[in-house]
């Protein structure tokens, strides 16, 4: 693939590109991102990592560079540092060595205008804040004050020695008068000290006018020195935020950007022996490197299947007739859903609601994350108390309702013939759930007990979901969502979460589970690792770690699923997913491949075999597969959503007033609608309101739970609930509801209203299922068996 030429380099412009730099004689030439800048060559491993790991800098001022051939060029500064570089082609090299002489000479000038202090200079360059031109001001009223001081010194000088001189015509006229001896001694004296002082006040005028020269003379070099220092100190700054967020992965300039793997080299370059080692390759050599995650290698590895496998017409054709599908059944396209009779197209259509596309704007609230949590490492997170200023204006419930932004995959998948193809969808829904926590750092309201949260979506999409916060102890959701399109969607989720210090685990437990009507397919997986980083110091950023295996259990089809984690040093693109869709007998049909917060792209396997060991030992498999497809690929977020805690366009909706719904819905809680008003002092007491009610009917399910106790053994007397120090003083500093108690010991003795736990003869788990009425209860406005929970 051709890259797009670079434009011809200008004086002071920064230019940048790929070269090949050499390492090693095992590794030759290596593809490394260059940046000239400011007089100094510095080189990544890939573009990604300009924003926190630089791999090496040479300062131009003091370098030597030389041509070798019509693509390779050596850059030394005659001390450890010495770069051999290859272009890939001469045109190329050209342009580097352009733009390397003219930012040498521009180095030189600069440097010997620093170091002549004689010299007239030209004007300061304007700085990039207003910091600099305060200095710079500062300097200038300075001088003009000097100078005034010195005119009035002067003028000073000249009645000195007006008065001076009247003084000693006096004093003469005075000695040509004869009087006595004494008197004559005493002139004498009033003289002398009347000369001492006109010196004494000439040598301090001189002193002054040379104070003045020397300060005009130097001026500009000390206004060029603070300017110099100040530059430094700002790179010191950058440079000691770049260390403290060196765990913190930005997002990429350039999507497209890839690294060749260490196979690509100068064939000539393999054969070399002997001689000296070229440059330094201290940070090529993976022995030196410092890994702060074990990269744990590919299972398999994908190449081009043949060309006899293609044919005209389709991407993915070819199918074995062993899974029962034509070339017709597995084409990933929507003409299919188009020409089908249930297609939403043949449908009369009705007016759609228009919902909102903003929030007010976050306020600047600054607080100290780590003043909050340093005392609390290595409890879970539901027993920490926090205030709102590090929450989202959104509850849990929301954020699992979330997880239906991308349900068009669901909508395809139901409509396909092949439980491989449905699987494909199903796992590439899976991944998309995730895709909204890339930038969400927030952490979303606890739900109390007993609080719902529809999301009523029939006439925009076909579908609609019910949550309800069924336990406390253990916090636990439920959630529900059928759609009219053939599908249903149910989850029971719990959140485990731990804080260690640097950064904070969240463990969902529970699983998730997909029916479909036509096919009887059941489906169910479990969600990955979530960690937040840079809870200390830096900016927070969010990872998603560990492996998915979604289960067709009518089928026996499985999907693993890898979700990588971020290494600081990986070759690989961050937040990457690989996947392979497998039959019950173990055989290979899709791979799935992209990341998780942008796109994922499947590929049909038309033949498999066993490849050469990886590292460890370990054999990788080959696949042979067609052209990859895209499958799904992220919407973008809404405009200022910077500003909105990152909200999709979806979340941006989801706590907007509705009509009917229940008055135990999230979007009657006080305390999350006034912080997103950015209300945030009224937030956080009316959170503390909320949870004190919370624990005090809480206390009184216990004492009922006390009265209804059977036996002697079961009987717990009230004041043993009510004046235990240790369970006290556990509600008391809790800040949610369902801190500072042991779920093992005490039961929430809560039914939820919407959902009954049952045991799921499929999968063989237990978990909350609707049992319907909610709509029914809303369509009737009967919500008198609702809790008054706000």
């Amino acid at each position: 693939m051709s890259e797009p030429k670079p434009p011809t380099p200008t004086p002071g412009d920064m230019y940048k590109g790929w070269l090949f730099k050499w390492t090693n004689y095992i590794k030759g030439y290596q593809r490394r991102w260059f940046v000239l800048s400011n007089g100094l060559l510095s080189y990544y491993r890939t573009q990604a990592e300009m924003g926190h790991t630089c791999r090496g800098t040479i300062n131009l001022a003091t370098a030597n560079i030389a041509v070798e051939d019509s693509c390779n060029f050596v850059i030394s500064n005659g001390g450890a540092q010495t770069y051999h570089l290859k272009a890939s082609s001469e045109v190329e090299r050209q342009r580097w060595i352009t733009a390397l002489e003219l930012a040498k000479a521009k180095a030189v000038h600069m440097q010997a205008e620093s170091d002549d202090s004689g010299d007239d200079c030209p004007a300061a360059p304007p700085t990039s804040g207003q910091s600099g031109g305060c200095r710079n001001l500062e300097i200038q009223s300075t001088l003009r004050t000097l100078g005034s001081k010195v005119e009035d010194l002067n003028t000073c000088n000249d009645l000195i020695v007006k008065h001076g001189s009247a003084l000693q015509r006096s004093l003469s006229e005075l000695e040509g008068i004869r009087v006595a001896g004494d008197m004559g001694e005493k002139m004498r004296q009033v003289t002398e000290r009347a000369t001492l002082f006109r010196i004494t006040s000439n040598a301090m005028i001189n002193a002054c006018r040379d104070f003045l020269s020397l300060a005009q003379s130097h001026s500009k070099r000390w206004q060029k020195a603070l300017q110099v220092e100040r530059d430094q100190r700002i790179r010191l700054e950058e440079t000691l935020e770049q260390l403290a967020k060196q765990h913190n992965h930005l997002e990429r300039a350039f999507r497209g950007a890839t690294v060749l793997p260490p196979s690509f080299s100068n064939p000539a370059l393999a054969n070399k022996g002997g001689g000296p080692v070229k440059g330094d390759a201290s940070d090529e050599d993976d022995d030196n490197e410092f890994f702060d995650a074990m990269e744990d290698p590919a299972a398999f590895i994908t190449v081009p299947a043949d060309p006899k496998y293609h044919r005209s017409g389709s991407n993915i054709s070819g199918i074995s007739s062993e899974t029962g599908m034509d070339d017709q059944s597995v084409n990933f396209d929507e003409q299919s859903l188009a020409s089908n009779p249930e297609s939403p197209q043949t449908l009369e259509l009705e007016p759609v609601r228009q919902r909102r596309t903003r929030i007010p704007d976050k306020p600047n609230y600054y607080l100290n994350l780590w003043s909050i949590m340093k005392n609390c490492i290595g409890k879970e997170l539901s027993k920490i108390p926090m205030p709102v200023n590090f929450n989202e204006p959104l509850s849990m419930l929301q954020r699992l309702s979330e997880d239906l932004e991308y349900y068009e995959l669901l909508d395809k998948a139901a409509k396909c013939q092949s439980s491989l193809e449905q699987m494909c969808y199903v796992a590439a829904f899976t991944v998309s759930s995730y895709s909204t926590t890339v930038h969400r750092t927030g952490k979303p309201f606890n739900p109390l007990l007993g609080e719902t949260f529809e999301l009523d979506r029939l006439k925009d999409c076909g579908y609609r979901s019910l949550c309800e916060q069924v336990s406390h102890h253990p916090p636990a959701a439920a959630h529900h969502a059928s759609s009219e399109k053939g599908w249903n969607l149910r989850q029971e989720i719990t959140l485990a979460s731990k804080f260690r210090g640097k950064y904070l685990s969240i463990m969902p437990l529970g699983s998730i589970q997909c029916l479909f009507d036509k096919s009887d397919n059941h489906y169910s997986w479990k969600k990955v690792t979530t960690t937040v980083h840079n809870i200390i110091v830096g900016k927070l950023w969010i990872d998603q770690s560990g492996e998915i295996d979604v289960v067709n259990h009518k089928t026996g089809d499985r999907c693993h699923l890898k979700f990588a984690p971020y290494s600081y040093f990986s070759r690989d693109v961050p937040r990457k997913v690989t996947g392979v869709v497998a039959d019950k007998d173990g055989k290979a049909h899709y791979v799935l491949s992209g990341t998780w917060d942008e796109k994922m792209e499947f590929s049909r396997i038309m033949q498999s075999s066993k490849g050469e060991n990886g590292t460890e030992g370990k054999q990788r498999t080959v696949y042979q597969t067609l052209k990859a497809k895209e499958i799904w690929r992220k919407n973008p977020l809404p405009e200022g959503a910077e500003n909105m805690y990152f909200f999709s366009s979806l979340a941006l909706t989801l706590n907007e007033p509705e009509e009917g719904v229940a008055p135990t819905d999230c979007r009657r809680r006080p305390d999350q609608k006034l912080m997103e008003d950015g209300r945030w002092d009224e937030a956080n007491a009316e959170k503390q309101r909320l949870e004190e009610k919370q624990r005090t009917v809480r206390r009184e399910r216990e004492r009922e739970a006390v009265k209804a106790a059977s036996s002697p053994e079961e009987a717990v007397t009230e004041d043993s609930i009510n004046d235990s120090p240790s369970k006290t003083d556990a509600r008391e500093t809790g800040t949610d509801a369902n801190e500072g108690f042991d779920e093992s010991t005490h039961p929430d003795n809560y039914t939820a209203m919407w959902f009954e736990k049952l045991d799921d003869p499929v999968s063989g788990e237990t978990l909350h299922v609707y049992k319907g009425g909610y709509w029914e209860a809303k369509e009737q406005g009967g919500w008198d068996m609702c809790p008054d929970l706000f």
